[in-house]
């Protein structure tokens, strides 16, 4: 069954639905750069270059929470993880159901070809954030899991492809899933796990 939800864009209408799905419950992993004391609550992220707009971003396995501190969270030597569980039924699963994905492209193309239209150029990742964060466009959905996609080889199953122009190309079987979490009242038992020097 799905919950109906109508939202007024610009001069269009989005027709909406965030599945009745049932409660998922999952432990996922949030990275920081270390600091004088342990977060009691995830940071939002606010960076304009957030796949997702503004949310409490976390990482499904532990694994990508590790490598985000070694890649990007250099800032202070050291880097944290921190765990928690999310209980929720209301979300879009862009990386394991096929509606859902096609669902939330479809709505991202229309934004995008409404942004397009209003400006007369392709919009920033920013652009497109704050339209639907300011038109509430998410406003039902409580997180959204998405694929994010990894870089290099270190988890390839596989040798990088050499073609004879130079150009090599990862071969990455392995998901590295991302969920950017909207609703903070779903956010249960975040605590802090470890911590990596870099």
């Amino acid at each position: 069954m799905l919950k109906s939800l109508f939202f007024f864009v610009g001069k269009i209408f989005f027709y909406t639905f965030a599945s009745q799905n049932q409660i998922t419950i999952m432990r996922v992993f949030h990275t920081q750069e270390s600091r004088e004391y342990e977060l009691k609550f995830p940071k939002k992220c606010f960076r304009d270059d957030a796949w997702l707009g503004e949310a409490y971003y976390f990482w499904k396995e532990i694994e990508d929470a590790e490598d985000w501190g070694y890649n990007s969270k250099r800032r202070t030597g050291y880097f944290e993880i921190y765990d928690c569980v999310l209980a929720s039924d209301n979300y879009l699963d862009t990386v394991f159901n096929e509606q859902h994905y096609y669902f939330w492209l479809r709505q991202l193309e229309k934004i995008a070809q409404t942004i397009i239209r209003k400006t007369k150029e392709k919009p920033t990742l920013k652009e497109l954030n704050d339209y639907i964060r300011d038109r509430g466009i998410w406003k039902e959905i409580d997180f959204i899991q998405f694929q994010d996609l990894p870089l290099g080889d270190k988890h390839s199953f596989v040798k990088p492809i050499e073609y004879n122009n130079g150009k090599i190309r990862t071969i990455a079987f392995r998901k590295r899933i991302q969920i950017a979490v909207y609703n903070p009242d779903i956010i249960y038992k975040f605590s802090f796990l470890k911590q990596e020097m870099i």
